[in-house]
């Protein structure tokens, strides 16, 4: 599959800024209780190693991030160690799921802590607000998040900073006396018993670290990533060792640990203390923004994921799309209803163990991969060696099943329960897309009928070699012209058959005389009459379940005042199946076929209709995307991926046929027709606009120039889809 690519545009300060800020989350004010309950002062050291033992990680990601600076973080690593298979969608589907389950969590957090201060507003109505607005915020741009995460990290390093300097100075503020309550800083007896708790208080502060993972997801969009990865990385994880390890230090010498073991409110105990107005405000403020930074690089990190998954053919590729701001938009948007879902149905509890133990699972194939591709690629340039390898990588693993040997069996057994239904997904995914696949083949086959209305022998001439063509493309399809006879509504309906029947012949000559293209073709061709009111009428009475397209003749010299009662207009606008209209300019040969394509459903049906064509006349076939703003290199090398993504989509791969093309004009119409002025074509297939739909339009503005024009044929189509549906796709279109 060809790969489209993320634009670099985060610079250091908001790479920084992205790690710390998304690892300083709501645990700090929860856990600081719980740990001095465990260990009591030694909260501080449990705090200090647990952070000097990420570091094994972080100098691992530093080197992979760089070695292969692309979106995925550790599936990216997993997958150029051991290849996609069943390991890299474990490992990057744990980690996409971790992220938007802690994206949930964090949601819900949010709603919490918003009580404090709007006791009255609802938990999951605000929970599913925020949600929507960091769902927006990623849209517009990875820049806008880096930018957000600048300011929100920005005020909560400051709430810190003045907690840290405001306990330390102030009368009410740290006492040693405080700090060592209970007569030392080991509150156990023993060496075991105190080595067994702080192992257990590292295992459970240890998750509070794992922030700067995101870095190392989101490194496709990081600039000058052999400089800026590693000091983010780095950078992020010593400010949050500091800022933990202070606070923890200030808190615990405030309220002794007897005081605070168990509280989930330990910071605002102790603040309440030597800022008795406005420090709680403070600190609460302070937990409001740290879930919101958390929100925000989760949903990152999960997207990222979900791309790259996309991208790699292990999850639907319309995932990998990117939108008009170069942002996955498909996977952003499903990431961002997935944890409204988990959110709005209250399984945050659950999932929150399922989040934890795939953090776990995917750092400890992270590792792992980094052993394996030192003895894989020894000679690969890596711009950032970690040093004292292995010794970093083989500390990372042993920290992993440390921490899992102290975790919670549930989260364990839960992530476990994760991990083998994804497993059966692997597994079970390929037979059932294919099963999907047939049923799709053979309901499509059921609508076996290509329908052609026409008024005169000319027009049908050219009408029945296209659909002998398409016809011939699919098995078992059959080509029905129809005629519409025109009668008053006022005339009884038995009158009406009889002027059918005495039409018949006429009919039958018809026949004779367009014939000759579907016995050359061996194509069944019938012809079917109808009496109606309306020539629309007629028509769109004939067009049922059976009608895999509807194609007619053009209309003729069209404006806005008379489009409304155009039958082909009423046709197109109201027919429940695919239409074309082909404007005939003696299309008696055909051997190169131009499409433009835009990427919408109606485009990829003038794709599949055009390449039917060419494999029926061994022609050649040039998709062609036009653009008018100026693009960079990046950029071009994004819309050709694009076009090819799209053709994929509709084909399955990118035929040798096919050509693939871009150009740039001052108007598509331009672009367009310009390319047919380089080179000469004999049929342009073009999908309908969005305009299809307005009453002064037949299929838009840029279809109808092109056809009035183009100094060749042009076949125009619009495929079917709900107004449901329709709907739904302009509303999401980005």
């Amino acid at each position: 599959m060809t790969k489209r690519k993320l634009k670099r545009q985060l610079n250091l300060l908001q790479v920084v800024m992205l790690g710390t800020a998304g690892t300083i989350a709501a645990e700090i004010f929860v856990l600081t209780g719980h740990a001095a309950g465990m260990v009591g002062p030694a909260t501080v050291l449990a705090l200090v190693l647990g952070g000097l033992l990420s570091y094994s990680v972080a100098l691992n990601y530093c080197e992979l991030a760089t070695t292969y600076p692309v979106t995925g973080g550790a599936l990216t690593y997993v997958r150029e160690a051991y290849g996609t298979n069943l390991l890299s969608f474990l490992v990057g589907s744990m980690d996409c799921l971790s992220s938007t389950f802690y994206c949930a969590m964090s949601a819900v957090g949010f709603a919490f802590s918003l009580q404090v201060f709007i006791p009255a507003l609802p938990l999951v109505p605000s929970a599913l607000v925020v949600i929507a607005a960091f769902t927006l915020l990623n849209l517009l741009g990875v820049s806008k998040v880096g930018n957000t995460q600048i300011v929100l990290g920005a005020l909560l390093l400051l709430a810190f900073t003045v907690y840290v300097v405001v306990g330390v100075v102030s009368p009410t503020g740290f006492r040693w006396s405080a700090f060592l309550a209970g007569g030392g800083f080991f509150i156990r007896k023993g060496v075991v018993d105190n080595l067994s708790s702080l192992l257990r208080t590292m295992a459970l502060l240890y998750a509070s670290y794992v922030g700067f993972e995101v870095i190392a997801d989101d490194a496709e969009e990081v600039e000058n990533p052999n400089r800026n990865i590693p000091l983010g990385i780095l950078i992020s994880l010593t400010l949050c060792t500091l800022v933990y390890a202070a606070v923890a230090l200030v808190t615990l010498g405030v309220v002794p640990w007897p005081q605070l073991a168990g509280s989930e409110t330990a910071l605002t105990d102790a603040v309440r203390r030597f800022l008795p107005v406005w420090g709680v405000p403070m600190m609460a403020l302070a937990g409001l923004i740290a879930t919101l930074t958390s929100i925000s690089t989760s949903m990152l990190s999960a997207t990222r994921e979900a791309f790259t998954l996309s991208r790699d053919g292990l999850w639907p590729r319309s995932l990998s799309r990117l939108g008009r701001f170069r942002t996955p938009y498909v996977s952003i948007l499903a990431v961002g209803a997935a944890s409204a879902l988990v959110a709005a149905i209250g399984a945050v509890d659950f999932l929150s163990y399922i989040s934890s133990s795939g953090y776990l699972f995917v750092l400890f194939w992270a590792s792992l991969a980094m052993i394996r591709l030192r003895k894989l690629h020894p000679d690969i340039k890596r711009p950032f060696k970690a040093p004292l390898f292995p010794l970093t990588a083989y500390m990372a693993a042993a920290s992993c099943f440390l921490i899992m040997a102290f975790t919670h069996p549930r989260a364990l057994l839960f992530g476990a329960g994760v991990i083998v239904t994804c497993g059966l997904f692997y597994y079970l995914n390929p037979p059932l897309t294919r099963w999907i696949a047939s049923r799709r083949k053979s309901w499509s086959q059921a609508k076996d009928r290509i329908l052609i209305p026409v008024a005169n022998p000319r027009t049908a001439q050219g009408l029945v070699h296209v659909a002998t063509m398409l016809a011939q493309a699919s098995a078992d399809t059959s080509v029905c012209v129809l005629t519409v006879v025109r009668v008053s509504s006022r005339l009884p309906g038995e009158l009406a058959q009889r002027l059918v029947a005495r039409l018949a012949p006429q009919q039958q000559a018809l026949l004779q005389q367009i014939a000759r293209h579907a016995q050359e073709r061996n194509v069944p061709l019938y012809t079917r009459m109808r009496a109606a009111s309306r020539i629309s009428d007629g028509i769109l009475s004939e067009t049922d379940g059976s009608v895999k397209l509807l194609l007619m003749g053009w209309p003729g010299p069209l404006d806005a005042r008379s489009m409304a009662d155009n039958p082909v207009k009423a046709v197109v606008q109201n027919a429940h199946a695919s239409v074309a209209v082909l404007l005939d300019r003696g299309l008696n040969h055909v051997r190169r076929i131009l499409v433009p394509v835009g990427g919408g459903p109606h485009s990829r049906l003038a794709i599949r209709l055009a390449y039917e064509i060419a494999e029926q006349e061994d022609a050649q076939m040039t998709a062609l995307h036009c653009f008018c703003e100026a693009c960079e290199t990046e950029e071009l090398q994004d819309k050709m991926s694009l076009l090819r993504e799209v053709i994929e989509d509709e084909l399955g791969s990118v035929p040798p046929r096919i050509v693939t093309r871009l150009t740039h004009a001052a108007c598509i119409p331009a672009g367009i027709l310009g390319e047919t002025a380089r080179e000469p074509y004999d049929l342009i297939v073009v999908g309908a606009s969005e305009e299809w739909i307005s009453q002064t339009r037949l299929f838009g503005t840029i279809d109808d120039q092109i056809a009035a024009e183009a100094v060749c044929s042009v076949l125009l189509v619009r495929r079917y889809e709900s107004a449901t549906m329709a709907w739904i796709r302009r509303q999401v279109k980005i």
